[in-house]
């Protein structure tokens, strides 16, 4: 994951993101990266939930 802090607490879940960071372009090229989880990731302590993030903004 990419700039992205996931925490539990009991059914809550909290995603933290520092929106000031950048990792440079997508692969199209027409957006920047700045959060990512590369694809669908379980939540803490969740195996059968799945999250799937992707935050950017237009060069």
């Amino acid at each position: 994951m990419k700039n992205c802090e996931m925490k539990l607490d009991g059914n809550i879940l909290t995603i933290t993101v520092d929106i000031s960071k950048e990792f440079g372009k997508s692969a199209s090229g027409k957006s920047i990266i700045i959060s990512s989880t590369e694809g669908n990731v379980s939540i803490p302590d969740k195996e059968d939930i799945k999250i799937g993030l992707n935050i950017y903004r237009k060069p």
